[in-house]
């Protein structure tokens, strides 16, 4: 039975990376060389026996994809972003930066990942809104029957996918394009003020990323983890996907966390996403999964799982002050991002250390 589990939460991180790799063929990226970046993390999971496992993530997508006027910039924001996080992870600074913001700051930043979640969910469901509602629907009904994150995410992908591909045809057919096989070329780098900005924005986004879902994946798989290394695994997968024409793939929130054997569901999930980015298989099976389908899943995963406890901690732990500075990060966090709301945070507490409250 555990087997299974594994496998069935191995699939639902392969289900739930699917539309967000159809938004990085949107911008461009090519899917074949993508398929290094799972390699490299699947290897380096399996050496490390890190829970956190990388994939595509639409944040990152969507700054690299809109950042870059062509797809040379965007790839070369990916390398060089990933370039500096690397030494970033290997100096141990992110451990570092976790130790100075302390538990509150943390805390905050979790609940508002969970506060965005919820609203990403939510506009997912919006946007298609059938599938949208029998992901919301059975993904709440599963969860709260089951409490497992595994049978939430696999039931409401699934059902809402079959949904919307029995009533939708006529839209399925419609974005029905000719396959192009890919091939694995080495791009020509470049770097100018644009590139740069863009690469920043990239460490931003992933410093507060590696250490608001790496720690929301240790805490679902009850390990620790250490992001120092999850800093490295990723960029490691970024520098040899970007080399080549692929995106970027980033530390995700996964059902994998949740499975008996999490690191090995995990490292199942990259190889079989390896698999169906080699084959070119994303381009044929991602038409039939709706955006939508894993809305569900998300809000579950940021308004019942994520946020609660988070939020809790964030609130009432040490002094009344310190519920300031957790509400703060929590909230600048739901609107901008966590690397912004870890700022605003230790910014509003120093000032608070100086002037009291």
């Amino acid at each position: 039975m555990e087997i299974i589990k594994d496998v069935l939460a191995a699939l639902s991180g392969v289900l739930n990376g699917l539309p967000q790799g159809l938004l990085a063929l949107a911008f461009g990226f090519a899917s074949v060389p993508t398929a290094l970046a799972f390699v490299a993390g699947a290897a380096g999971n399996a050496l490390t026996s890190s829970v956190a496992v990388i994939s595509f993530q639409a944040e990152t997508i969507t700054v690299a994809g809109t950042m870059g006027k062509n797809l040379r910039e965007r790839l070369s924001m990916i390398f060089f972003g990933a370039a500096i996080m690397f030494f970033i992870g290997a100096f141990g600074l992110l451990e570092t930066i976790i130790n100075i913001i302390g538990p509150v700051i943390t805390s905050g930043m979790m609940a508002g990942v969970g506060i965005m979640l919820s609203k990403v969910a939510w506009d997912m469901a919006k946007g298609n809104k059938l599938a949208g509602i029998v992901s919301f629907a059975s993904g709440l009904l599963t969860y709260i029957a089951t409490k497992d994150l595994v049978y939430t995410i696999t039931i409401s992908v699934v059902l809402s996918s079959l949904v919307f591909y029995f009533f939708k045809k006529d839209q399925i057919s419609e974005n029905k394009k000719p396959f192009v096989k890919e091939k694995i070329v080495r791009q020509s780098l470049i770097l100018n003020p644009m590139v740069l900005r863009g690469a920043l924005a990239m460490v931003c986004l992933n410093i507060g990323a590696n250490i608001a879902f790496g720690n929301i994946n240790g805490s679902i798989a009850d390990r620790d983890v250490n992001v120092d290394i999850l800093a490295m695994i990723s960029s490691v997968a970024d520098m040899a996907s970007s080399l080549f024409g692929g995106g970027p793939v980033e530390v995700i929130i996964s059902a994998t966390a949740s499975a008996p054997h999490p690191v090995w569901s995990g490292v199942l999930m990259m190889v079989i996403m390896a698999i169906i980015l080699i084959f070119g298989i994303l381009p044929k099976i991602g038409k039939y999964i709706p955006t939508a389908s894993i809305s569900g899943f998300l809000f579950v995963l940021g308004a019942i799982v994520t946020l609660p406890d988070n939020a809790i901690a964030a609130l009432t732990t040490g002094e009344a002050s310190f519920g300031v500075v957790g509400a703060i990060t929590m909230i600048v966090t739901a609107i901008t991002d966590p690397f912004v709301g870890m700022v605003s945070g230790v910014i509003i507490q120093f000032l608070i250390n100086i002037f009291g409250f």
